[in-house]
């Protein structure tokens, strides 16, 4: 008795290969602080390929995806380089920022539910004003992870499409300011503000607080981010 036979089609390797360095690429990209040092970064072709271990070809396509979706600059018979955006650049998209995440907040007090408003809260359950100062790395993450849950608990698709390209600058400049002026133990208590004000619902104080917290980081890099003149 004949079996059916499964119609498959040849899988691409080129094709895999090719997205497999552009996420690699990518995520290496998106891991850094580019704000961290004043000077451009680079980025080599040959020492990409060598690191990868593939040929220059697929390092090339992917600096050129990266390209179209804002992350690298080429400067022609300069090479490639990580977009470092100016300081009008940077208040312009924390602005956006503000207007996006702010409506984020009003809807979730609309449709998040108890427990996914109370997720918010565990995440900052360990951290006292001794411990954010000690373990500022860690809590510079988990300060990223509370911007991103407000804009992902909004359920709004167009509003997480939106962000998602002005994300990695705004990552950037949160982890490069969070460690000056005692920014961190002031967020932490705009942020308690906040998920108080989502867990009562009052959709008005979510929105202004949230928009307000996110202008304090736009007063902050207005006045002391000279390394972005």
């Amino acid at each position: 008795m004949s079996s059916a036979k499964l119609l498959v089609t040849p899988i691409d390797v080129s094709f895999v290969l090719k997205d497999k360095v552009y996420d690699g690429l990518k995520q290496a990209i998106l891991s850094m602080n580019v704000y961290a040092q004043p000077g451009e970064t680079r980025l080599d072709e040959r020492q990409l390929s060598e690191d990868f271990g593939v040929s220059r070809t697929p390092v090339r396509e992917a600096i050129t995806r990266l390209e179209q979706e804002g992350f690298v600059k080429v400067i022609p018979r300069r090479g490639a380089f990580v977009v470092r955006k100016t300081k009008k650049e940077i208040l312009e998209m924390i602005t956006v920022w503000a207007a996006l995440e702010s409506m984020a907040a009003r809807l979730i007090t609309e449709s998040a539910t108890d427990a996914e408003i109370a997720s918010l809260r565990r995440m900052f359950a360990t951290f006292d004003d001794d411990r954010v100062r000690a373990q500022i790395d860690e809590y510079s993450e988990t300060n990223i992870e509370f911007h991103q849950a407000i804009l992902n608990m909004s359920k709004c698709e167009l509003l997480n499409q939106m962000a998602e390209n002005l994300f990695a600058h705004m990552r950037w400049i949160r982890m490069r300011t969070i460690a000056e002026d005692d920014r961190a133990s002031r967020s932490i208590i705009d942020h308690m503000h906040i998920i108080e004000a989502l867990e009562q619902r009052d959709a008005d104080l979510a929105e202004r607080l949230v928009r307000a917290h996110t202008f304090g980081l736009a007063s902050h890099v207005d006045m002391t981010a000279h390394y972005l003149d």
